[in-house]
């Protein structure tokens, strides 16, 4: 299940959104999506949790919660075929 988080706040790196979403199961992968010229955090990131429920878990949960001050946005991430 790929999952999207927006709202990220600009210094928060991919081992802290790991570790936020490993308390819900097993990250397969994590990204935050960096400016190619500055190489900083654009302010969102995705999270891959390959068990479907463990994903829908951790949406339901921190979809509007804080994160280090900032009020964030889960989503699952639709992907398109």
């Amino acid at each position: 299940m790929n999952i999207s988080i927006l709202n990220l706040p600009r210094h928060v790196t991919k081992a802290d959104l790991a570790q936020v979403f490993k308390a819900y199961g097993t990250v397969e992968s994590c990204d935050i999506v960096l400016d190619n010229q500055t190489g900083t955090s654009k302010g969102f990131g995705f999270v891959e949790m390959p068990n479907e429920k463990e994903g829908n878990a951790a949406i339901a949960d921190l979809h509007g919660t804080r994160f280090d001050g900032n009020i964030i946005r889960v989503k699952a991430k639709i992907v398109q075929q």
